[in-house]
Formats: C-alpha cells, sequence, structure tokens
C-alpha cells in the first residue's frame, strides 16, 4: 500500500510540476495581475518543490518526507494564489492540481505511508 501511495504522490507531483510551469510560461504572456512579481514566485516556488520532491521519492531517499513536506506548503500557497484568479480556466486547473499535490505530500511528510519505502 506504501508503495502505491509513493507513486500516486510522485504522478501528483510530476503532474503538478507539469502544470505550474504551464502556468507560469501562460501568466507571463498574459501579463497584469497574472505577471506580479509575487505570484510568479510562487509559481516558481511550486515547480521547483515539486520537481525536488518527485526525484527524492522516484530515487528513494531517506529525506523524502522533508521535501514532501515544503512541497505540500509550497501547493498549498500556490493553490490559494491561483483561487484568487478562479475566473480563469488555467488558474483553475493550476490550483485544483496543486491542491490534490499537496494532499499526497502531506501524506508522505507524515510518514505514515512512507515507512516500508
Amino acid at each position: 500500500m506504501a508503495q502505491h501511495n509513493m507513486e500516486q504522490c510522485i504522478d501528483n507531483c510530476l503532474e503538478c510540476y507539469r502544470v505550474c510551469l504551464e502556468t507560469l510560461t501562460y501568466c507571463l504572456e498574459k501579463g497584469g495581475k497574472h505577471a506580479e512579481a509575487g505570484h510568479i514566485k510562487t509559481l516558481m516556488d511550486c515547480v521547483e518543490t515539486c520537481n525536488q520532491s518527485a526525484n527524492f521519492m522516484i530515487r528513494k531517499s531517506e529525506m523524502h518526507e522533508k521535501t514532501c513536506g515544503v512541497c505540500a506548503e509550497a501547493c498549498r500557497r500556490c493553490a490559494e494564489e491561483c483561487e484568487k484568479m478562479a475566473d480563469d480556466a488555467q488558474m483553475q486547473k493550476c490550483a485544483e492540481v496543486c491542491r490534490r499535490c499537496a494532499e499526497s505530500c502531506e501524506e508522505m511528510a507524515s510518514g505514515s505511508s512512507a515507512a516500508t519505502v
């Protein structure tokens, strides 16, 4: 069961990485409130932590619980930022993917599902 949860978390992290990177590009092209520095930094934090967490889990690093904890926080913050522009379909998609990733990373960070990795 633990391995299945980790595989799902890896998938969620990689999807979130991709969607946030696409959203980052979208926001820069759109400009205005979408391209404000704070919003872009939040997206970048999410992109980087998702990539890092997926990498740590893929190579079965014992430190994946710590990276997943940071990733969960970055994803929650990104979801909150994107939800402020929920009238935009890309932003809504990003928020949904970030929420899903945050939930699975929180599970991995707790150590309960990853104990037998």
